[in-house]
Formats: C-alpha cells, structure tokens, sequence
C-alpha cells in the first residue's frame, strides 16, 4: 500500500533507520577518504552526528512531523562534528524548518523540503565544492521535486530521490579529478545515500538489522562532563564550581512554564558543565554550581523536583588525587567577565600545554581522529568566562563546526579559521589584547599567511595522487594539506619535506615531535637543519600527538 503522508512517529521510524543504516556503514565511508592519511573520519563525524540527531527524536517523540523535525535539527546542531556532520546538520536544518508548522506532509512538501535542505546548506557553506555531498544533496531534491509533480506515493518518490543520489554520488568523480584519479567516490555523499537507504527502508517496512540507537546517555555525558571539567584541573582549589548537583524536575500546572531556551540560560548562570535533556513532562539536569541550593529553588519554579543527587567535587577530587581537601568556599558564584577569552582545539597534550603556555584559555582535544561537536565548542565558550571569544580551530576539517557554534552562543565569538597547529600558533602569538575586537581578529587573520605548515604522516593503502605513486605503510610529506613527497622512513621523508619547505628568506623552524617518533631521529634531523640551512634558528616540542610523527612550522 502505498504512503501518502508522513506523520511525526512516520519521519522518526526514516529517522532512526537512517541512523542506524549510516552506524552499520560508518566504517566504509571513513575509508572514501581522498588522501591515504591514517584519518579519514567523514563517516565517523557523519555518525555521530546523525545518531545525536536520531537521539534528540527518541526523546522527543510526537506525531506532529514539525515537532520531530524540530528535535532532529536541534540534535543535528548540537553534536554535528566536522565539516560532513556540519552540512548533514544544515541539510536537515532546512528540511526541517520547511516543515516546522505541519502535523503531515505529503509528496510534494517532502520534495519541497528536501531542497529547502539543499538551499540551507549551500548558504551555510563559504565556497560550495561541487562533486561533494553537496552535490549529491542538490541532485536529489531536484529529481525529488519533479517527480512530485506526478507522484503522491511517498515511498515511490523517495526511491527516485535515492536512485538519483546513487546516481549524483556515482558522478562524483567526474566533478572532482582527485575523487578520479584515487578512484573512490565522494565520502560525504555516500554518507547522505546510506541516510536515504534507511529512509526508504523505513517508508517500506523493511529492516535493515535495526539496533537501538546508540548515543551517550545522561550518565555517559556526566562522566565525559566530570573528565573534562574536574579531572583536567590541576589542584583541588582551581575547581570554581564545587558540587556536582544532578536532579529532575516534574512540570506542574499553575508553575512557571517551560521554556527549554530560557531554562538553559538561566541555570547557565549558576555554574558550568550544564546538560539539560527535556520532554514534555519533565527535565533532567546536570550541572556543576557552587551554591546548589539557588540551582534548586530556580528548578522549583517549573514543578516538582524528584531524583536529587549533590556531590562535592572537591572531595571527590582531593581523594583521586591524594591530596589533602582544601575546603574554603568561595565568596562570590559569579566572576567578572575578561575582555578576550582563546579557545584552542589540539590533538596532544604537548601541544595543549603550548597553547595554553602562550596564551589559550581554554584547550578542546580534537583533531583529525575526533573532531569536537559544536556543543563541544559551545561548552568551551562558556567555560571560558568573556566578553569576546577567539576560537582556533586548527583543523580545516573543524572550521565549519567552530562557525556554527559562533552562531548558537550567546557571546560575541570570533572565529580565526586556523586550518593548522602551526597557524594557530602564528595567530595566537600575534593576539593583541589591548586592541579591538576587528582589530584583533584583523592581525590574527594575517598572520595565518606568515607561516608554512608541513606534517609527517604514514600511507594506510596504495594510491595514486597527482602522478605520485603511495604505498602502504610509505612515509608521506604533506605541505599546506597537499602530498608532495614519500619515503619509505620517516627520518628521510622528513629531510626531503624540510629541503622543500625551507628557502634562504626563512627564519625560524619549529618542529613539533609526535608520539610516535623517536628522540635518535629527532635529533638526527636537528642535525640536518643545522648542516643544511646554518642561518634558520631551530625550536622543538614534545607535541604528543597521534598520527603525525613531525608538524613542521617554517616563517
């Protein structure tokens, strides 16, 4: 029998199976990756964020398709992790918002919605690249929308629109020559058509193995809170908010109605590490105050507060640690706003200790491995406690998120779009902060151009890029995001990438040593430098980070 409508509890069963379907193959799209890097997480990102996406649905459920869109674009927005997650989070923003009155849809206002996802995205992102998911997207909803002109049968219309993206996805190469020339197709777009697979399953009743989503639940986000937040201090005494205050609130009738938005706001400025999960009879918060009393008596406003749990973090800290508890409470729970606060994203703890040493207040850890969601980065504009907020991402593969947590935060957020370590540092060393914020973000936005950036990494399969031949296990050189060179060793790649990063007018080398290479070779290639380039004056750190054995910083 063929659909006509789709209802909320309809476009969730899409939804779930969507997200599962994209779970179940996550692991194909990472290896779509272009380059042979030992990172290629597009599947993952996408992953994660179409199950938090999926996850805000099932604890939302309505019949009302409007309302259930609603929530998947708010769970889309929230853990949407690398630029994939950042334009699923966009397509299905404007899907959704397109929908947002309606209790049911039918063909055409499906289709309709579609592109209103397509138009979103292309609007979200800077320089649209063709032979992307982008693409795959757009061709979609066009066939979409010209097969609803005849066709009122849902679950027809969405095998064009995924016949169609199979199609777009498949000619993906041809608008890309990298996607040709290392013979896969698009990741991102095999991503979105795994999305529509499930769809489609969902529209005919068929099941593609279905496990319940599988998404951090509030006791897993607490643990993550508490690693972040307590752990990651140093002394007992730099814990500015003391008690760990968890409970739930029952709405009652005649009580201050809820309002999720405002609700966050408010308690947010109680304290830190808030997590709020809410449905239409109660929410549960987790958040970090030092008077938990006034967190309390505020939840009371909306109803009935059951499920009470206050722990001193202090305590718990001091006993992890071994150190004696330093119990003085503090006199104020609100401290002044600073001028400037500096988010930086790192993969290392080398590295985040360098930042932080120059002046970062706030590191994420993240990287090519695991990129932070936006609800990562919106915590660490929170935590960070000023008026302006600079955010490095440090990652080309993180920009996106970092502009679309800029757009969720209440504070004035200025991105610098570092796409490496080497170029956060220049932007971070040419920080000014007696200037004004368009002064400020004007230097550091130059002084991205003052540095070259260059990484050691490793092959995971043969490949063929731009007529250089690439191994299996094969040292690559990469300068400023492209393959130029590969070498059976680490230590002669890394001599053949210098010899071509480095001219006469260079003067300061920085090598950032990774976690996998070794303190002989290190020196040996200090030993190098000095032979070959005596005039360039040479720094190292112990950068820590996975993957890349060297990140080199010439200007």
């Amino acid at each position: 029998m063929s659909i006509t409508t789709i209802d909320g509890k309809r476009f969730a069963e899409m939804i779930l199976q969507g997200a599962n379907r994209l779970s179940m193959n996550a692991k194909l799209v990472d290896a779509l990756n272009v380059f042979p890097v030992p990172d290629g997480d597009t599947g993952t990102n996408m992953n994660l964020s179409m199950t938090s996406g999926a996850k805000e649905v099932e604890n939302n459920q309505s019949d009302h398709i409007g309302k259930v869109g609603h929530a998947l674009s708010k769970g889309l927005l929230m853990g949407a992790r690398g630029n994939s997650g950042v334009i699923l989070s966009q397509l299905f923003r404007g899907f959704s918002k397109s929908i947002e009155s309606k209790a049911e849809i039918n063909s055409m206002e499906f289709a309709y919605a579609l592109q209103a996802g397509v138009d979103t995205a292309y609007k979200a992102v800077m320089k649209p690249v063709e032979g992307t998911i982008l693409t795959v997207a757009k061709d979609a909803a066009k066939a979409a929308v010209l097969a609803a002109e005849t066709e009122s049968s849902i679950d027809k219309l969405m095998e064009v629109t995924l016949k169609e993206a199979d199609a777009s996805l498949k000619r993906t190469p041809d608008l890309l020559p990298v996607l040709k020339e290392v013979g896969v197709v698009d990741s991102g777009g095999q991503g979105l058509v795994f999305v529509y697979e499930g769809f489609l399953a969902a529209l005919k009743g068929d099941k593609l193995s279905i496990t319940k989503v599988s998404t951090p639940s509030m006791d897993e986000l607490v643990n993550a809170e508490h690693h972040k937040s307590v752990q990651s201090h140093i002394n007992t005494e730099d814990i500015e908010f003391g008690y760990c205050t968890e409970f739930m609130v029952r709405f009652e009738e005649g009580k201050t109605p809820f309002d999720e938005e405002k609700f966050r706001s408010d308690l947010s400025q109680f304290g830190d590490s808030l997590l709020v999960i809410a449905d239409d009879e109660l929410a549960k918060v987790h958040i970090h105050a030092e008077y938990p009393g006034e967190v309390l008596s505020y939840g009371q406003k909306y109803g009935n507060l059951i499920n009470m749990k206050i722990e001193n973090m202090r305590q718990q800290h001091s006993n992890i640690v071994g150190e004696k508890t330093k119990a003085a409470p503090k006199t104020e729970s609100k401290q002044e706003k600073m001028k400037y606060g500096i988010v930086a994203v790192s993969m290392g703890k080398g590295i985040a200790d360098l930042f932080r040493s120059i002046g970062a207040n706030e590191v994420i850890e993240g990287g090519q491995t695991m990129n932070p969601s936006t609800e990562d980065i919106v915590q660490a504009i929170k935590d960070v406690h000023a008026e302006n907020i600079i955010i490095l991402p440090n990652n080309s593969n993180i920009v996106m998120a970092a502009q679309q947590a800029a757009t969720v935060a209440e504070e004035n957020v200025i991105v610098i779009p570092s796409k490496t370590v080497p170029q956060g540092i220049a932007a971070l060393l040419a920080f000014n902060p007696t200037a004004e914020p368009n002064d400020v973000s004007a230097a550091m936005n130059e002084a991205l151009n003052s540095v070259k950036s260059g990484q050691i990494t490793y092959a995971v399969r043969d490949t063929n890029i731009e007529g250089l031949d690439i191994s299996k296990g094969d040292f690559m050189g990469i300068l400023e995001g492209k393959i130029i060179i590969t070498d059976k060793t680490q230590l002669s790649a890394s001599k053949k990438l210098l010899t071509e990063m480095v001219s006469d007018e260079d003067e300061i080398l920085t090598i950032i040593q990774g976690e996998d290479a070794s303190e002989e070779d290190l020196e040996q290639l200090v030993q190098f430098i000095e032979e070959q380039f005596e005039d360039i004056e040479v720094e190292t750190h112990k950068g820590d980070q996975p993957l890349y054995s060297f990140i080199f910083s010439v200007e």
